[in-house]
């Protein structure tokens, strides 16, 4: 039976908040790593491990067989679109900056709005929300213009800086693919199982091939790295964006993902000592600014719901 999604809610929100701090800071952690462990590589591990935590987790559960009784047709697709979106940012990371690799992975949001208003009825935007999105947007591109103007533009960041972008495209469409298909009444572990197996069982041969595969220097930086990213992102988040997905919009959940950035531009300054400048703090209110817009009705709808005596 199809569920009813509704609008974000304050607990849909509190729980964003938590999802955007963790992976503002994935990036962050994989250029700590990269000295120690190739990128492509740590890609592939954290699919891995990750893979093998969820697999574990179906098989305490009694959830055995997800991957071959469920809906592979699109289960395949998604772990194409995961592993494709994470081989782009392996790969981008090695030529251009964490700060850069989020801007542009995280213009997702736009492409799955766009793609979900497209195609399900439910998840039109309406002229208001467009230009939370526009204003939403143009705060972080404000927010990391300084950086741009002061660093410079080479051929190997602008390499990056499109690979980015076509990480953020290739996530949007496994939001829309996922929201579209009957994976969308799935439990949460059949969904990310898909796609962490899709991405050791491409990004392992491409780190192969590529010689990405090594050499490994298990310093304490790159096993704490490597935990982070596999059971606190890959494993604990993305299993909570699913069960988010299956009870709100998805419209709604992706847009406050734009508040991702700005943790990682924060961990950037408290670890890879990053500077920040005005032109931040104004991006910042402007992201903030577009999330009420194209949020705020739905959030107060939600609240008034909650009232006694509401109807």
């Amino acid at each position: 039976m199809s569920v009813q999604r509704k609008p974000a809610d304050g607990f849909a929100l509190a729980t964003m908040v938590v999802l955007c701090a963790i992976w503002g800071m994935q990036q962050v952690a994989v250029k700590l790593a990269a000295p120690h462990v190739p990128t492509m590589m740590q890609m592939a591990l954290r699919s891995g491990v990750a893979a093998l935590l969820v697999g574990l987790l179906c098989w305490l559960r009694g959830e055995r067989g997800l991957l071959l009784r469920g809906p592979w047709r699109a289960g395949m697709l998604v772990g194409v679109l995961f592993s494709l979106e994470f081989l782009f940012v392996g790969e981008g990371l090695r030529h251009t900056h964490a700060s850069h690799m989020g801007v542009f992975l995280y213009t997702a949001p736009v492409f799955s709005a766009l793609g979900l208003h497209w195609l399900v009825p439910s998840e039109r935007l309406k002229r208001t929300q467009w230009l939370g999105i526009g204003v939403a947007f143009a705060g972080i591109a404000l927010a990391f213009g300084g950086g741009w103007l002061h660093g410079g533009l080479g051929p190997g960041v602008l390499l990056g800086d499109t690979l980015g972008l076509l990480a953020g495209l290739a996530w949007g469409a496994t939001t829309v693919a996922i929201r579209v298909s009957a994976l969308s009444e799935a439990p949460p572990t059949q969904t990310l199982l898909y796609q962490l197996v899709g991405g050791v069982a491409i990004l392992l041969p491409v780190a192969l091939l590529t010689g990405q595969a090594g050499p490994i220097t298990m310093a304490p930086v790159a096993w704490a790295s490597l935990f982070f990213q596999s059971v606190i992102v890959c494993f604990a988040s993305y299993l909570a964006w699913f069960w988010l997905l299956r009870r709100y919009l998805a419209s709604n959940l992706s847009v406050f993902s734009f508040m991702t950035p700005l943790f990682g531009v924060s961990a950037g300054i408290y670890v890879l000592n990053e500077q920040a400048d005005l032109s931040f703090a104004v991006g910042a209110v402007l992201v903030l600014t577009g999330i009420l817009i194209v949020s705020g009705a739905g959030l107060l709808r939600s609240a008034s719901a909650l009232k006694p005596g509401a109807t």
